[in-house]
Parts: C-alpha cells; structure tokens; sequence
C-alpha cells in the first residue's frame, strides 16, 4: 500500500503510521486525510494487527496544524465538509478496537492536538509542544478540541488553552493530564514501542470490550457506566480469551490469546 501524505508499516501486530508531510510541518490537507482514511480501512480489516502508533516524519512535528494555504481558499460549505471529513476519520481512530497510541515527537497544534486527543494515551518527548492556536488566526478547533479537551483535563484548563491559543510543553501537557508519559526524544519511539507490545499480547477480546467500556461509559452516568461494565464483563467471561486466560492462571503458564472478535 503506497501513500503519498503517510507511511504505513506493520510489524509483529503493531501498525505505524507516520504522517510525512515534513517540510510542511506534516500539516493536514484533505489529501492527506484520505490517506489517514484508507489506513485504517486497513487496519480495521486486519485482525492480526493488535496496537496502533502515531507519530510524525522529521524531528520538528507530529503534525503542526491544518495547512493553513488550503484551508484560506475554502468556502463556508468548503470549510463544513472539510471540518467534517476531520471529525469523521478522528471518529474512527478513537472507535478502532485495538490501542493507539500517540507518540507526539514535536509540534502537535491544532488538528495536531486533536489527532492525539482521539488517541487511547499520548507518549511525548520532551521537545513536543501542544496548543490549540485556532483563535490566532481567527478561527476555533474544528476536528474536536472544543469537545474532547475539555472532557480530558477539565472544562477551566481547555477554555484558557483554547481562548489563549498559546502552547505548553510536554511537561506542561503531563501535569494536567493530557500527557501520559514525557521521554527524552531519542528514546520516544523505543518506550512507545515496549508499551505497545506489551498491549499486543493481551487478549485482543478483553481489550476491545474495555476501551469501549471506558470510552461509553465516559458519556452517560456512573450507574449507567456500571450497567456497560456488566454486561460486558459477561460477553468477555465467555469468550475463548478468557477461557484461555483463566487456565493459563491455574495451570501456572502464559496464556496464548487467539486475539479472535467473531467467537
């Protein structure tokens, strides 16, 4: 599969995709968004794929915002669909069954940002910026920000990131909870590596049912949360993973996940 805007590689069911637009700062076009599209068509399809990794081609950007040259050209209707076309492939990123991590190696700005939102945690090293610069030029995040920062850090700290537009550090980002984990550069894709295996060889059934858990139960009350927690904990207990998983434990050895969705 050959992009233009993308790199796409598997290995030992972790996928990478690395947007690779780096003299524009690997800045969001509508093309490069198809492309973003049709891997995770691929990914979707490919059962064997367990993780997902994010990340950015050069050493100044994950991704620096939406190209800005395009974005000046568009029309209302223009601008809604391309807002659109945004939210939808962000959509489906979060939806995928399987963890994505975001290994964010500079400039995550605008579109940047709110690619990592959608992703299950953030890996940064410690030369990334974070910011959501849209009210600079005028303009507000349109593929997400205004509605998944707040629900990560707080309703307070994204209104002054967002009315401010101004950027934060990695060590910045960690502290209010958008950062999971903030490493030197060099060793940024070396630790978002490790997790990512080790995500890989859980069982990809229970891992389905609890990113969705969380992901669901993050939009309704906590009684209702708990109803989604039951009953998925019960689809799960009867899934060949856990049967697996529950043996492997009693007989003192490491289970072997088939990693199967249709059982």
């Amino acid at each position: 599969m050959s992009f233009e805007n993308i790199l796409f590689q598997t290995d030992q069911g972790i996928a990478t995709i690395t947007f690779n637009r780096p003299k524009a700062l690997n800045a969001l076009n509508q093309a490069l968004l198809a492309e973003l599209s049709t891997a995770l068509d691929a990914i979707a399809a490919d059962a064997s794929i367990r993780a997902l990794i994010l990340t950015g081609a050069g050493e100044k950007a994950f991704v620096a915002g939406a190209d800005i040259g395009e974005l000046a050209t568009f029309s209302t209707l223009q601008a809604k669909n391309f807002s659109k076309a945004g939210h939808a492939v962000i959509a489906r990123l979060q939806d995928l069954p399987i963890a994505v991590i975001a290994a964010v190696n500079g400039f995550a700005l605008g579109g940047g940002s709110e690619i990592a939102l959608a992703c299950d945690f953030i890996y940064a090293a410690d030369t990334a910026r974070f910011g959501l610069p849209e009210i600079s030029l005028g303009l507000i995040p349109g593929f997400g920000g205004t509605q998944r920062l707040p629900r990560l850090i707080g309703a307070n700290r994204a209104k002054e990131l967002i009315f401010t537009g101004k950027m934060i550090t990695a060590a910045e980002a960690a502290q209010v909870g958008l950062v999971n984990k903030v490493v030197p550069a060099a060793a940024l894709m070396e630790e978002v590596l490790k997790t990512a295996r080790e995500i890989a060889a859980k069982g990809r059934v229970s891992l389905r049912a609890a990113k969705q858990a969380v992901n669901q139960g993050l939009n309704v009350d906590l009684a209702s949360g708990c109803h989604i927690e039951v009953d998925a904990f019960a689809i799960v207990l009867a899934s060949p993973d856990a049967k697996e998983g529950t043996a492997a434990f009693l007989e003192k050895r490491k289970p072997v996940f088939r990693g199967s969705l249709s059982d």
